[in-house]
C-alpha cells in the first residue's frame, strides 16, 4: 500500500505539476529554437474546410471572416461541409460567398471533413470550427511553418472570449498552450485544436468517424516521420462554455471520442515515436487521461495507511479539502473554489467519457456545446 500511495502520488504530481518545469528546463538546456522554422513557403493554394451542423446562426460570419483573411483570393478556397441539412446553414453559407457548399447526409464531423478534403484543390488544407474567428493574418502565420518540409501539421492559438461565467477552462487552456509551445520547440505537439489548424494535403489521414483530428493527427504525423508544430502567431477566438457544469458535459462528450484513439488507434503504442516524444505522450496524454485512476488509487491507499504515519493523515485531509472546495465552488464564486470545482469535475469527466465509450461505443455526430454560439 505504501508503494501504491507513493508511486501513484508521484505520477499524479509529475503529469499535473512537474512535467511543465521539466519541459522548460529541457528546452533551456537544448536552447530555444523558433516554434516555426525561418522562411516562408510563399503563398500556396489553401482550402479552408469548415464542417458545420446546424450553424445557421454563425456560418455567414464565419465565411465572411475567412474571405477577409490577408491571403490572395485566387489562392484561397472556402469549403463549407454541411453535416445534415437541418436548418439554413447551407443557404446562408452560399449567400455569404463560400466557394463550395457540400450538403451531406448526417454522418458526423470527421466524414464531413473528409468530404471537404476530397473536394478541395489546395496544396494545404486548413480547418476551422464554424464559431471560430481568425485574425486577419492568421492564415499567413499558420502557413509559415510549412517552409520546413518536415512539418506536416500546424495548429494555431485559440483565445477564449467569454470568461465571465464560472468556467475555468481559460486558465487551464493558457497553461496547456504554454506546454504545447515547449513540446513544439523540442519535438512535436501531442495534440492540437479544432479552431485553427492545417495539414499538407499529402499528409492528411482519414480516421474513424468516432475519433477526432485534435488528438489523432499530431501523433500520426510523428509516426509518419513528420513534425506537428504549434504556431502561436496564428490566432483565433472562440466562445467558451460559460459554466463549469457545461464544461463537464463538453469534456465528457469529448473524452468518449478520445478514449478510442488512446486504446485502439495507436496513441498509446509508443513504438514509432522518438524517445522524447514518447515521454511527452506518456506525460501529457496518457497519465493526464489516467488521472481519475491515480486519484482512486491514492484514496484507497490513504485509507489503508491512515494509522501508519502522520503523512497519510495529511494526505487524507488534503483530499477531503479538495472535495469540500469543489462542493463549495458550486455556491461561492471565489476563484480558488472555482478552480477546485473545475479540476474535480473535469477529472471526473475523463472517467465518465471512458464509461460512455465502453458502454455505448462512440457516436460520430456532434452538437454545439452550451453557450458557444
Amino acid at each position: 500500500m505504501r508503494a501504491l500511495f507513493w508511486i501513484s502520488s508521484a505520477l499524479l504530481v509529475w503529469t499535473q505539476a512537474a512535467y511543465a518545469p521539466a519541459l522548460a528546463l529541457l528546452r533551456r538546456l537544448k536552447g530555444s529554437p523558433p516554434v516555426a522554422p525561418g522562411g516562408h513557403p510563399g503563398r500556396p493554394t489553401v482550402s479552408l474546410v469548415v464542417a458545420a451542423y446546424n450553424e445557421e446562426a454563425v456560418i455567414a460570419d464565419k465565411v465572411a471572416n475567412a474571405l477577409a483573411l490577408d491571403w490572395p483570393r485566387d489562392r484561397l478556397e472556402v469549403i463549407v461541409a454541411v453535416d445534415g441539412a437541418g436548418d439554413e446553414t447551407a443557404a446562408r453559407a452560399r449567400a455569404a460567398g463560400a466557394d463550395r457548399v457540400l450538403e451531406l447526409p448526417r454522418g458526423g464531423k470527421i466524414p464531413a471533413q473528409d468530404a471537404g478534403v476530397h473536394a478541395a484543390t489546395g496544396e494545404l488544407i486548413a480547418f476551422s470550427d464554424a464559431n471560430a474567428m481568425w485574425a486577419p493574418d492568421a492564415l499567413a502565420e499558420l502557413t509559415r511553418p510549412f517552409a520546413d518540409p518536415s512539418v506536416g501539421y500546424v495548429c494555431g492559438h485559440v483565445e477564449f472570449v467569454n470568461e465571465g461565467g464560472t468556467n475555468q477552462e481559460g486558465l487551464y487552456w493558457r497553461y496547456d498552450m504554454w506546454l504545447r509551445a515547449q513540446e513544439s520547440a523540442l519535438a512535436s505537439v501531442t495534440a492540437g485544436n479544432g479552431a485553427i489548424y492545417a495539414v499538407r494535403r499529402e499528409a492528411y489521414h482519414e480516421i474513424d468517424p468516432v475519433m477526432g483530428h485534435d488528438l489523432s493527427l499530431p501523433f500520426r504525423m510523428v509516426k509518419d516521420g513528420r513534425r506537428a508544430v504549434y504556431q502561436p502567431a496564428a490566432r483565433a477566438t472562440e466562445k467558451m462554455v460559460p459554466s463549469i457544469e457545461g464544461e463537464w458535459a463538453r469534456k465528457r462528450r469529448m473524452m468518449s471520442h478520445v478514449w478510442p484513439i488512446v486504446v485502439t488507434d495507436g496513441l498509446a503504442d509508443l513504438r514509432g515515436y522518438p524517445p522524447l516524444y514518447a515521454l511527452m505522450i506518456v506525460s501529457h496524454r496518457l497519465l493526464r487521461y489516467g488521472t481519475p485512476l491515480l486519484h482512486v488509487l491514492i484514496a484507497l491507499a490513504t485509507l489503508a495507511l491512515l494509522g501508519r504515519a502522520p503523512v497519510y493523515r495529511l494526505a487524507a485531509a488534503a483530499q477531503a479539502a479538495l472535495l469540500a472546495a469543489a462542493v463549495a465552488g458550486g455556491r461561492i464564486r471565489a476563484r480558488p473554489l472555482l478552480v477546485a470545482r473545475y479540476y474535480v469535475l473535469t477529472t471526473a469527466a475523463l472517467a465518465a467519457g471512458l464509461y460512455d465509450w465502453l458502454r455505448h461505443g462512440g457516436a460520430a455526430g456532434w452538437d454545439a456545446a452550451e453557450g458557444t454560439r
